[in-house]
């Protein structure tokens, strides 16, 4: 089922990858060109086919394209979108994944008002892995996939993002921008950031004495530091929000330790894994 002629991909990467992956092997698009950073990734993109045909250039890869996809590091995505402006066809859609929303929608959605329409996007979907290497197809399979809307969006433009992610796998929740980025920072950026922290609070020479633990608590932190740099100051207010309600609940539970309050602890603890259950393994 074919939804568009040409598909163009800046960032064949990771999610980039996959997308172009899942793509080709649905048969979604005519072609997908893509656009990256070395040509090594150009070539390994090719030969696991996640793209048709790489390009040196990003307005060679934009040409004719019906969507393009920035599957970019957050901090780079404006100003890729200024960049590819002049080069895009009337009536391109033009989407994004990233993981902050609100910058990125209010300012794309002005530098495509007179070429064509923007559409912001974020599957929660992906590893702390990178790399066109590690992408697989199948990775948007039952995970959710966020559409943001605003009184300027573009309605067509929308519901054929929301089709594209759905043909993918994906369970599509359509809300504003300031929502999206209200609700990442307590499930998603919060976690990282608590990742992170914690693991720095570990002494080096004792990191190798770390059991399961250690390693499940810590995994996303492994994540490219250059994108949650990206992630966290471009959704600094809702993220240091999140930030101030697990100080609030951490002090809450070291003064329960420090006062030996057993049934306060238990309280807690107990609140902790009735919410956690609900999660699955």
């Amino acid at each position: 089922m074919r939804l568009f002629n040409k598909v163009a991909i800046i960032g064949v990467g990771l999610v980039g990858g996959s997308i172009g992956l899942a793509l080709r092997k649905k048969r979604l698009s005519g072609s997908v060109a893509g656009v990256c950073r070395h040509k090594n990734s150009v070539i390994l993109a090719k030969k696991r086919g996640a793209i048709d045909r790489g390009y040196p250039g990003i307005p060679e890869a934009v040409k004719d394209a019906d969507l393009v996809i920035l599957a970019t590091p957050v901090s780079k995505i404006i100003g890729l979108a200024k960049q590819i402006a002049p080069s895009l066809k009337e009536g391109v859609i033009v989407t994004d994944v990233g993981s902050s929303k609100r910058l990125v929608v209010e300012s794309l959605q002005k530098i495509f008002s007179k070429k064509g329409f923007f559409v912001g996007a974020h599957p929660l979907a992906g590893s702390e892995k990178r790399g066109v290497r590690e992408a697989r197809g199948e990775i948007f399979k039952d995970a959710v996939c966020i559409v943001t809307k605003t009184k300027r969006t573009n309605l067509v433009a929308m519901n054929k993002i929301c089709r594209l992610w759905r043909l993918l796998g994906a369970r599509v929740i359509v809300m504003t921008p300031e929502k999206h980025d209200r609700l990442v920072a307590r499930v998603s950026h919060l976690p990282h950031m608590v990742a992170a922290a914690l693991v720095s609070s570990v002494d080096k020479e004792k990191i190798a004495f770390g059991a399961g633990g250690l390693r499940d608590t810590t995994r996303i932190a492994s994540g490219d530091p250059l994108i949650w740099r990206d992630i966290f100051l471009t959704n600094r207010e809702e993220i240091l929000g999140a930030g101030r309600k697990f100080k609030k609940g951490f002090e809450k539970l070291i003064a329960a330790i420090e006062r030996n309050e057993e049934r306060s602890l238990m309280s807690f603890l107990k609140k902790a894994k009735e919410k956690r259950d609900l999660l699955g393994k």
